[in-house]
């Protein structure tokens, strides 16, 4: 792979997020390694699925985003998140997020599905099952980062 000025290009995620509108529908912003960096707006309830081979990390940026998750007994907590707090949900570890409305990062895999591995129940309509789309900014090749030399 070629090293060009529009693959070291910068991502602002305020714009990233200003250019789509879908909730559950994550877009890639950049790759590091075997690994996507999404962002993605939420609002209203996910559903519950597991990740059998793959930790999920969440960092909030804006607004409240909830993750319920069942322990090993099967007993159901939650965990509330607001803007700049982080969660790892561990790999084999059911679990549904929900938000009043908010926006996250996650990191993980290339390829890993928003629905995870298994999921219960069927996918409501404002849930995108995909491993991810592309960033339409980066794209169109539209990014306020400068890169000199």
């Amino acid at each position: 792979m070629s090293i060009t000025p529009a693959t070291l290009a910068a991502v602002n995620l305020s714009e990233a997020l200003a250019s789509f509108d879908d909730v559950y529908s994550p877009r890639i912003v950049t790759r590091i390694n075997d690994y996507d960096v999404r962002i993605a707006h939420t609002r209203g309830e996910h559903v519950w699925h597991v990740h059998e081979d793959t930790d999920e990390f969440f960092l909030v940026l804006d607004g409240q985003f909830d993750v319920a998750y069942r322990d090993e007994g099967g007993q159901e907590h939650t965990v509330v998140l607001r803007q700049g707090d982080t969660f790892v949900v561990p790999r084999g570890t059911p679990h549904k997020p929900s938000s009043p409305g908010g926006s996250i990062l996650m990191f993980e895999p290339t390829g890993t599905s928003t629905t995870g591995d298994r999921h219960e129940g069927a996918i409501p309509d404002h849930v995108d099952s995909t491993a991810g789309h592309a960033l339409a900014t980066l794209d169109s090749g539209v990014s306020d980062g400068h890169v000199s030399g």
